[in-house]
């Protein structure tokens, strides 16, 4: 499935006193089709990074994706999420319905959590055994899957736990991995894939910014 400016960043520039966002950097201002070059430093084009990675060239990451879809087609910010764990090699380990699956495909487009410092060599070398004898336990049988209770969450946060107390390091409920490693990175992307389907729209996407001149201190 292609997207026309997809893996690329968004540029922001500033012009007619608006911030413009687009895809690449236009001679003209879309608003005033002036000039958009300047000398000013705060009106200089910034790059607005892709928040998304290619989940298999991942190593040992918690990885995140619309259950159906893409993100930047069918995601709304509300949509379900489905979620797995890389083993070196960048095949993804995650629970469904059918049991634990081991995708070689399918996660190209996935936000990215790395869960092994690059240093951390001990670990990285047992990483895809602690992976395939944890996906090996009878927890994870098809029927035992549960939509809201067991799933592919389940999953993955046990195995990062089992991770953390084998490291001797406090582990993590639900609600804090959702907080500190979940929610940031899906209004991260929920930010960027609005930009993104606006100036795939019409080419581009103007928002008001406070003038710092008027703006009260």
């Amino acid at each position: 499935m292609h997207f026309e400016g997809a893996g690329k960043p968004l540029i922001k520039f500033r012009h007619c006193e608006r911030s413009i966002y687009t895809f690449s950097v236009p001679q003209c201002c879309p608003l005033c089709q002036g000039d958009v070059g300047s000398t000013r430093i705060e009106d200089a084009p910034i790059s607005i990074s892709d928040p998304f990675s290619n989940g298999h060239q991942e190593k040992c990451a918690f990885l995140l994706k619309p259950t159906r879809g893409t993100f930047l087609r069918e995601y709304d910010g509300k949509s379900d999420l489905h979620v797995g764990i890389t083993n070196t090699r960048g095949v993804v380990y995650n629970y469904s319905a059918h049991g634990i699956q081991r995708d070689e495909a399918g996660w190209e487009w996935s936000l990215s959590v790395p869960l092994v410092q690059p240093s951390m060599f001990g670990l990285l070398d047992q990483w895809d055994k602690y992976l395939e004898d944890f996906s090996a336990s009878l927890a994870w049988l098809p029927h035992r899957y549960e939509e809201n209770q067991h799933n592919c969450l389940t999953f993955a946060l046990a195995f990062i736990n089992c991770i953390l107390a084998m490291e001797g390091r406090e582990q993590l409920d639900k609600h804090a991995f959702t907080e500190k490693y979940v929610i940031p990175r899906t209004r991260l992307a929920s930010k960027y894939i609005t930009l993104f389907r606006a100036i795939q729209e019409s080419g581009f996407h103007v928002t008001d910014h406070p003038d710092p001149r008027t703006s009260p201190s």
